[in-house]
């Protein structure tokens, strides 16, 4: 007879499961399994939080996200909510600017940090928001960072 109790609330905790929203340490695991499927020695970026909605990789410098040359281009300017590093040996550097002379804020995403799952909270040097407004990025040594993404 406790069988059967038993069952019901298993089934009815699994049920509830379904209904009730994906906390935020379930979200986080979006970036988690796409740093653990991605290729070494690139960074990757997202439309939305959590590593969801793929833009691209780059495995070098872009210099404008908005151009027709590079890993990433055209509308994948300006729409990043989150980012993932799998660099070998350097951190990745983003700018809210375009061009080799790597201008306006910059914020760096170190390889130990792995990815930001959410630019939302963040902000370049400049004092302007990360997410949706990054338009280049370049690798770099971290004595080059001021700034973190967190």
């Amino acid at each position: 007879m406790r069988k059967l109790p038993a069952a019901l609330t298993v089934l009815a905790m699994a049920a509830l499961g379904t209904a009730v929203p994906v906390s935020t340490a379930q979200a986080a695991a979006g970036c988690a399994d796409a740093y653990d499927g991605a290729i070494s020695g690139y960074m990757y970026a997202y439309d939305y939080t959590n590593c969801s909605g793929y833009l691209g990789r780059a495995e070098g410098n872009d210099s404008n996200w908005g151009d027709s040359g590079g890993s990433f281009q055209g509308s994948d300017t300006n729409r990043a909510t989150s980012v993932l590093n799998k660099g070998n040996s350097q951190e990745v550097q983003f700018f809210n600017g375009t061009g080799t002379q790597w201008s306006g804020g910059q914020i760096c995403l170190s390889r130990s940090e792995r990815y930001a799952s959410d630019l939302t909270n963040d902000y370049f040097t400049s004092g302007a928001l990360v997410s949706n407004a990054i338009s280049s990025h370049r690798w770099v040594n971290s004595g080059t960072c001021t700034k973190w993404a967190v």
